[in-house]
């Protein structure tokens, strides 16, 4: 039997995983799965090594505060991955995790097959990261077209994939009454997946809701959580007493409410690709600690953290990072936009153009599968 090992570092490229991964099951069901990976993976059978929280740390602080304890993680994954001598190493994203275990494997059994989906920003920064991949990874799915010309120039196999939360926008058929209440606006919230985003944006977020209760009780606000943190937004929630704002953890689920929405804060991520993709107008928002900032400052070579900011070079979803993530910025700029409809018309029809742009013509995760079994036949 053909063995796979599924290497993740959070909690979006553990989701991402299990859609290949079902993908794979309908293509080829003899294959052999063990992970490092959460939720969505054990949800269809797979099997972690250990917690996937364990290992979710962020900034550079954090990481150089936790630096032993990722160290002995890196080491005993890469140990597992040789006891379990798998045919492919299959890694997602998190590439300060992933792609260092990778480079080991690769060092002690060259015979693996290493496949990395997601590839590193080298657009954004450490282009030269280029030159080690190459002596490792054995091909790199892309989720962007453009990315295509960095590792070309490197000779690195890839291949363009596509995006998962640009695939469609089609709604699964839930009856969403029952978490709805007639009449009211909804605005989704989403505060990120790691309890250490949490522990910064859910405070300031929970004081733009109260602002925005004082200005009208027209809303509702759905704070979107994962499975792992759903219990941990629920307990900092509770103590607010808001009858207005519910945490919602179901991905369905999460998915209806959030194309009823009428408008959209999110932290900054992927997120905001499926926010767009639904044609709801949003804002982005992100804090860290002052010297992760600076040290990100100094090394990333674009002004701005959205992609779709990235690519039309221009504010198009406003960004309120740092000093300006604050329920009074978050506030203001929420209300703009919904005194003023024509901005976001505005906002969704360069989104919308822009997604267009940047679409594949076929299912990401199938793409992805269709690979993983030519190399696995």
């Amino acid at each position: 039997m053909k063995k796979i090992f599924i290497l993740t570092g959070e909690t979006s490229g553990d989701k991402l995983a299990a859609s290949v991964v079902t993908r794979l099951k309908e293509i080829n069901i003899d294959i052999e799965y063990l992970s490092v990976g959460g939720s969505f993976l054990n949800s269809i059978g797979v099997k972690s090594i250990f917690n996937l929280k364990e290992i979710t740390y962020i900034g550079f602080t954090s990481v150089i505060l936790n630096i032993f304890k990722i160290r002995k993680k890196i080491n005993y994954t890469v140990e597992e991955i040789i006891k379990f001598n798998p045919d492919i190493l299959f890694s997602i994203d998190s590439p300060d995790f992933t792609l260092r275990v990778a480079e080991k494997v690769k060092k002690i059994n060259p015979k693996v097959k290493i496949i990395h989906y997601v590839a590193p920003q080298v657009w954004i920064w450490r282009e030269n990261r280029l030159k080690k991949f190459k002596m490792f990874v054995d091909h790199m799915l892309l989720l962007f077209k453009f990315e295509k010309k960095y590792f070309d120039k490197e000779n690195i196999t890839n291949t363009f994939v596509g995006h998962p939360l640009l695939e469609n926008n089609t709604i699964s058929k839930i009856d969403v009454s029952k978490f709805i209440n007639k009449g009211k606006k909804i605005i989704s919230i989403f505060p990120g997946s790691r309890n250490s985003e949490l522990n910064v944006l859910l405070p300031i977020l929970i004081d733009f809701v109260k602002k925005m209760n004082q200005k009208s009780d027209n809303f509702e606000f759905y704070f979107h959580a994962t499975h792992d943190n759903k219990s941990n937004c629920i307990n900092i929630l509770n103590k607010e007493n808001l009858s207005n704002a519910q945490v919602i953890s179901d991905e369905k689920i999460k998915h209806n409410i959030l194309a009823h929405s009428l408008f959209a804060v999110a932290k900054s991520g992927t997120i905001s690709l499926e926010i767009s993709n639904l044609n709801i107008p949003s804002i982005i928002i992100y804090k860290i600690n002052f010297l992760n900032y600076l040290i990100m400052k100094s090394l990333v070579k674009v002004k701005f953290a959205n992609i779709i900011n990235i690519i039309n070079n221009s504010e198009v979803i406003p960004e309120l990072l740092q000093n300006e993530c604050n329920s009074k910025e978050i506030y203001n700029t929420v209300m703009y936009f919904l005194k003023h409809p024509d901005l976001m018309k505005k906002q969704i029809d360069i989104c919308k153009k822009t997604l267009n742009e940047i679409k594949s013509e076929s299912s990401s995760a199938n793409e992805a599968a269709i690979i993983l079994s030519k190399y696995i036949s």
